[in-house]
This record gives C-alpha cells, structure tokens and sequence, in this order.
C-alpha cells in the first residue's frame, strides 16, 4: 500500500502523531504536578495536594488512555476502507 498510495499512508501516519502528542502533553502535565508539590510543607496541606494532584494527573491519564483507544479504533476503520480502496 506504501509503495503504490503513498497519500492514503501519510493520512493514517496523522493519527500516530496525534497518539503520540497526547503521551506528551501527559507527560508534560505529570512534570508541571511534580514540581508543584512542596514535601516541606505541614503534613495535612500536603497529603491534600498530593491526593488533589494524583487525582488530577489520573484523571488526564485516563483521559488520553480513552482518546488514544479512539484513536487506534479509527485508524483501524481508516486502514481497512483505505485497503478496499486498494483493492477495486
């Protein structure tokens, strides 16, 4: 399919990069977190942080999780109509 439709390649590589910008921006949000919580702190301001900021981080990680399964599910779709397409 590569070597023949290389435009109908280039499409389903476009849901890759958004795969892979969404681990990123994780990835990201998990270092900004990180450098937020202050272990100096009193003990009950910071286990509250630390459960508000675990909280947040799962939530976004779940987040990507689901939209990353979208997104293999569409390029799933996207492969199989682009092989048909191949094959008429």
């Amino acid at each position: 399919m590569g070597v023949m439709r290389l435009k109908l390649v280039m499409k389903s590589i476009v849901l890759i990069v958004m795969a892979r910008v969404l681990g990123i921006y994780d990835l990201i949000i998990a270092a900004i977190i990180s450098v937020g919580i202050n272990p100096k702190a009193k003990p009950k301001p910071y286990f509250l942080d630390g459960y508000a900021h675990l909280s947040f981080e799962l939530a976004c990680s779940l987040a990507v999780l689901a939209v990353g399964m979208a997104i293999s599910i569409v390029r799933d779709t996207r492969v199989r109509y682009c092989t048909t397409l191949i094959a008429v």
